[in-house]
């Protein structure tokens, strides 16, 4: 038998091992989430209690029908607080919900090789943790006024339902949102770096205007397309409807989802704000106004 052949029960051993601890302390963190499709997703509690980040093709398009289930098989509704289709993040606020804050490592000094855990609800079975190492990080490409965003390529095995739930490093900490399977063997995260600036850009005052965008740039139009209305949220009560494509708000042109950001950052719960927007090939413009998030 070889060094190499003896080696290996030991490795798998410490493997195994680190799984276990890490499945125990990071489940009580880990949502499943259910919002688009039969299998809905995962979410982890994020730097709060009542906050859950996932993917934003998880809950795109389910408005108010969002809710999660936590680790002890309590039923709680959720709220979209803001969505990111460009990086595939979304933010949640769940109601009455006292979830174990994740903690959150430092995924800018992620390496290659690096040894990592994905934990989530694959098929609907709750806190499954499969192990992996990062195979690459590399940076998608940003266009002008966009945030600057990078991914977290490893072969931690993946299945539908993983989606949204945390990538940890061996310390148990957060550095990636697991997003999607890519070439059938590898799976790609969005680092926690690139979801704490994007939290952080999001507007200090509570305003909710209650819609998820996606920008559109193909030479014909220019503009965000509304992907996402929570029901009953500002957007909706004003007439918007998915499809539409917004071209300002309150008189700023809307061209990256940054752009959307920035106008909200100046306002306050109760402003009403004129949105210019292109319908079935039809200028138009409505009148909304900003709730509290509440």
């Amino acid at each position: 038998m070889t060094t190499s052949e003896l080696e290996q029960p030991a490795v798998s051993a410490l493997v195994g091992a680190a799984a276990t601890g890490l499945a125990a302390r990071a489940r009580a963190s880990v949502v499943q989430v259910h919002g688009r499709g039969p299998g809905g997703g995962s979410g982890v509690a994020w730097r709060d209690s009542h906050t859950v980040m996932t993917n934003f093709h998880v809950v795109a398009g389910v408005g108010a029908q969002v809710e999660v289930l936590t680790h002890n098989n309590m039923r709680h509704k959720a709220r979209l607080i803001a969505g990111n289709p460009r990086l595939d993040l979304a933010l949640l606020a769940v109601e009455g919900a006292e979830l174990p804050p994740a903690p959150l490592g430092d995924s800018a000094r992620l390496r290659v090789g690096e040894l990592v855990f994905a934990v989530g609800n694959p098929w609907g079975q709750r806190g499954v943790v499969t192990a992996g190492i990062v195979s690459a990080v590399g940076d998608l490409p940003a266009g002008p006024d966009e945030q600057p965003a990078s991914y977290i390529r490893s072969d931690v095995r993946l299945a539908p339902g993983n989606s949204g739930g945390p990538l940890l490093n061996a310390h148990g900490e957060v550095v990636g949102i697991n997003a999607m399977i890519f070439g059938g063997d590898l799976s790609v995260a969005i680092p926690t770096h690139v979801a704490l600036a994007w939290g952080s850009r999001l507007p200090a005052r509570p305003v909710f205007l209650g819609l998820g965008v996606q920008a559109v740039a193909d030479g014909q139009r220019t503009g965000l397309l509304v992907a996402q209305l929570a029901h009953s949220g500002p957007a909706a009560t004003a007439g918007l409807m998915v499809g539409d494509l917004l071209q300002a708000l309150a008189g700023q042109p809307l061209t990256v989802t940054d752009d959307l950001l920035t106008v909200l950052a100046t306002h306050a719960p109760g402003d009403t704000l004129k949105v210019a927007l292109i319908r079935g090939g039809r200028p138009l413009t409505l009148t909304v106004t900003l709730a509290a998030q509440g």
